[in-house]
């Protein structure tokens, strides 16, 4: 079954890591991928540029409107996010512990229902 697992963070937590802190998370964190893309159970991971760089779209009266920003006005903000593809729950719940990351903040496990296989679409 497929999970993916999400990051959030926020610019406070990133600008609290010297420059040496933030370069040995990053390292632990290419350490991780490699290690379970190498088992095959890491479909991707993804990092997500700043919040300061999203976009929001709404559609109103048949017309896009662009704003700055996630939409949720929140100091947390969706930082990465990995797909993996395990036997069991308790398999993506022991991935998820072992993120470099789960030691900041908490991170979160989502079961994916649906796939579009492209048929779909």
């Amino acid at each position: 079954m497929k999970y993916m697992i999400t990051i959030y963070g926020n610019q406070e937590l990133w600008e609290s890591f010297s420059a040496e802190e933030f370069q040995k998370a990053i390292a632990e964190q290419e350490a991780f991928n490699r290690k379970f893309k190498e088992t095959g159970e890491l479909l991707g991971a993804y990092g997500n540029a700043d919040a300061a760089q999203a976009k929001t779209v709404r559609v109103r009266n048949g017309a896009p409107a662009v704003t700055d920003g996630p939409y949720l006005e929140a100091k947390e903000y969706l930082a990465s996010w990995y797909l993996i593809d395990v036997e069991s729950e308790q398999r993506a719940l022991d991935i998820a512990a072992e993120l470099p990351f789960a030691s900041f903040n908490a991170v979160e496990v989502w079961p994916i229902l649906h796939e579009a296989t492209g048929n779909e679409i």
